[in-house]
């Protein structure tokens, strides 16, 4: 078996690639392909899932020549995929900008098929000159990767041009209040609206993020089996699924069941509106920045860091952690926050009690004596 690789005709940008093996059956396989809109290494990578496609199926795949778009004039197919995907519009808003002030400005022009490694060398070094965190940099090499991705499902590549490897960080400690903390801010919260109470205890006891807040409806509300359904977010007024794709239901505190019954009222399906008397119209629904408004206003009353924004995830990170310290399980943390994968919960355990902790407290305990020793080998012997 065998894939050679070599310039085609002293072509700049297009690759022979001649693959030679043989079948299972004894058969004898040979393929010269021209691989155009690749590099050497994307077209030693074609080459090498060619052969392994061949030995699998016992014949080759379809071969494109299609000529590879621009970066700029795929943008608009690719976003289009992610609508189709159902993708969740803030996701969409991200990617969005990754594209325009990330990777358009310097490879805009450039088609998807020519990247180098140098080119991904290059971005990662102007973007750690701009001191961008490793976690911004990963989040535009996946969109980019997601970019080639999408141009070989549609035929205008033939392979993943360049490999592309994320950076290596340590995820930071998630941010919480301690209880005494938090016992401040729900005072805080009580004493300047009911609302914003309501508000912070959906977060800190009912783990909603802002859009579920948001998208939380009074029939979402159980108040005789004191159970919360948390079954759509809002983002810029659009609704969708909750982060994940995955409804749930989370048991309410009783603390959570009295500041929600506190809020009642008939105004509309929402449970979050602004004040009609402040804005002098008709009730508007709650927006983020009513919320950041809200949660702001009980962090300065609590003399706490004033963040709105931040905060709001902070209680959802307050509820996890608690949870843990208390010595919730992983999965019963995992169903109760909506995370879509363990590991996210996972960087909340150093917090549970420790196994670790428990056997080292072994060690203080007396160290049993010899005659303490002998009495309960007797007590064995005879059965005691």
């Amino acid at each position: 078996m065998s894939v050679k690789v070599r310039q085609y005709r002293g072509k700049p940008g297009v690759w022979e690639v001649d693959v030679a093996l043989q079948l299972p059956d004894g058969t004898p396989y040979r393929k010269r392909v021209k691989v155009p809109n690749a590099t050497r290494a994307g077209a030693e990578r074609w080459g090498n899932d060619h052969l392994k496609y061949v030995l699998q199926h016992g014949s080759a795949p379809a071969i494109t020549t299609k000529e590879a778009p621009t970066l700029e004039a795929f943008k608009p197919t690719y976003l289009d995929f992610l609508r189709g995907e159902r993708r969740k519009p803030s996701y969409i808003n991200s990617v969005d900008n990754i594209l325009k002030y990330r990777l358009l400005p310097k490879f805009g022009s450039k088609r998807v098929g020519a990247f180098e490694d140098e080119d991904i060398i290059s971005l990662k070094a102007d973007m750690e000159e701009e001191e961008l965190s490793a976690k911004t940099v990963n989040n535009s090499l996946v969109v980019l990767n997601q970019v080639f991705k999408l141009a070989v499902k549609l035929k205008h590549l033939v392979a993943i041009p360049v490999k592309i490897d994320l950076l290596k960080y340590e995820p930071p400690e998630m941010e919480f209040y301690e209880h005494e903390q938090l016992t401040q801010l729900v005072t805080a919260a009580g004493e300047y609206d009911p609302r914003a109470l309501a508000l912070v205890l959906l977060g800190a006891d009912g783990s909603c993020r802002a859009g579920e807040m948001l998208g939380l409806e009074r029939t979402d509300i159980d108040h005789r089996r004191r159970l919360l359904h948390i079954q759509r977010s809002v983002w810029r007024g659009e609704v969708t699924l909750p982060k994940g794709g995955k409804k749930r239901i989370v048991p309410m505190t009783a603390r959570l069941s009295a500041a929600l019954k506190a809020i009642e009222h008939l105004i509309g399906p929402r449970v979050f509106y602004r004040d009609p008397e402040k804005s002098g119209v008709a009730p508007e629904l709650a927006s983020q920045q009513t919320l950041r408004t809200w949660m702001g206003a009980a962090q300065k009353k609590a003399r706490l860091r004033e963040d709105g924004e931040a905060g709001l995830h902070i209680l959802r990170h307050t509820f996890c952690s608690h949870l843990a310290m208390r010595g919730a399980t992983a999965m019963a943390i995992k169903e109760l926050a909506g995370h879509r994968s363990l590991s996210t919960t996972m960087r909340y355990m150093h917090l549970a009690p420790s196994e670790k902790n428990r056997a080292i407290a072994l060690l203080e305990k007396p160290w049993p004596s010899g005659e303490m020793l002998e009495k309960e080998a007797a007590g064995e012997k005879t059965g005691g």
